[in-house]
């Protein structure tokens, strides 16, 4: 009985959905107990971003016997960060400008008052404001797109550096036991 290699994708999109998940009420508990994603505690998002990341190429290898290449392993991550920014960035686009809208504002009124303190003319916070208005959330979702693919290719090449463990002489000899030459 041969067992097949398992799918990087199929693993990527269970971790993915993990995290979304993990995202989404992490999300929602910073709304609910009044929480400023601005501070630090916004590297949250990015630990748990990282750690269902490690988890997913941590179950490739699992799955592969212990074994994986690195090119296996980072395809793998590749597939869970691509998944995870695009649904995350629907989420933001939804969540900012449907779902909780007057969190929107918060950022709004906040940005204001940094550039009032800054210093910055009336026209020019009037002009900041206005495109932030009209084009923020848009914004904040294309840029949660592209931050986060650019975050998780550099997590994956790091971590299919590390998960990297291919089939040695003897690991491959040790498995050769059932081959039959076919010349026989």
């Amino acid at each position: 009985m041969e067992t097949s290699k398992p799918k990087p994708f199929d693993i990527a999109v269970k971790w993915a959905a993990i995290y979304v998940i993990a995202s989404i009420v992490l999300t929602y508990t910073w709304q609910f107990l009044n929480i400023d994603p601005n501070t630090s505690v916004k590297y949250i998002g990015f630990l748990i971003f990282v750690v269902f990341l490690i988890l997913a190429l941590k179950e490739q290898r699992d799955k592969q016997g212990g074994f994986v290449t690195f090119g296996e392993s980072f395809v793998a991550g590749l597939y869970y960060s691509i998944i995870s920014a695009v649904v995350i960035s629907i989420f933001t686009y939804l969540y900012f400008a449907i779902l909780s809208p007057q969190m929107y504002e918060k950022i709004l009124d906040t940005t204001k008052a940094g550039l009032v303190e800054k210093g910055l003319s009336s026209d020019q916070i009037d002009q900041t404001m206005s495109i932030m208005s009209k084009y923020g959330v848009l914004l904040a979702a294309v840029g949660s797109l592209f931050l986060m693919a650019i975050f998780g290719i550099i997590v994956s090449l790091i971590g299919a550096a590390i998960f990297k463990k291919e089939r040695s002489i003897l690991d491959i000899e040790q498995n050769s036991d059932s081959f039959t030459d076919p010349a026989i």
